[in-house]
């Protein structure tokens, strides 16, 4: 079982900032900076609409996580991605990011929610069951901690290519699971031990 989370931040940036803690003016600016300089923001080219799908789906997922027996302490989460993105990973200096990695162990059941893969494309691929990449297994589902040793077992992590077919076709920079982290306390206490 995969027993850390790493979190993929902009060079020279603080880790774990996110667009949901601006007011939509804020993070419209933000991302027009973005879109200018990142060949990978083309989510970005339309701001405004991007943070309205974004506040919903965080939404959905904050209100599926709850259902599930989440306990989130904040209105929006935090990202990274179980174990690391291999694609990510292959294109950190080319994209200017750096990497943090976190354990796993400092979060409890109620602190963190998983999606397979980006919640954003896990949601739309939810309600549009058509789609030839729509698994009903795990599009438009939320994780916990207590689903991952299954559905590791089941569908392999993303970077393990050899045991399943789940990834293909979905475009490498999407290929990993998203970690959603609902308490701040249990990720600020960690940074201040490294």
């Amino acid at each position: 079982m995969i027993t850390y989370l790493t979190h993929y931040y902009r060079l020279g940036d603080p880790p774990f900032r996110s667009l949901s803690a601006l007011c939509d003016a804020e993070a419209i600016a933000v991302m027009e900076s973005l879109y200018e300089d990142n060949p990978l923001a083309d989510r970005f080219k339309e701001p405004a609409q991007y943070m309205n799908n974004r506040r919903q789906v965080e939404h959905w997922v904050k209100n599926e996580f709850i259902a599930k027996g989440g306990e989130p302490k904040e209105n929006y989460p935090l990202y990274a991605v179980l174990g690391y993105s291999h694609w990510l990973e292959e294109h950190l200096s080319f994209l200017e990011l750096s990497s943090l990695r976190v354990p796993l162990t400092i979060f409890s059941h109620g602190d963190i929610s998983f999606t397979y893969p980006d919640s954003m494309v896990t949601s739309w691929l939810g309600m549009d069951k058509e789609s030839a990449h729509y698994q009903s297994q795990y599009h438009g589902k939320i994780f916990t901690l207590s689903d991952l040793d299954s559905l590791e077992r089941i569908y392999g992590a993303p970077e393990d290519k050899g045991r399943t077919a789940l990834w293909e076709g979905m475009g490498p920079y999407i290929e990993y699971i998203e970690a959603q982290i609902w308490n701040q306390q249990p990720l600020s206490d960690y940074l201040k031990t490294i």
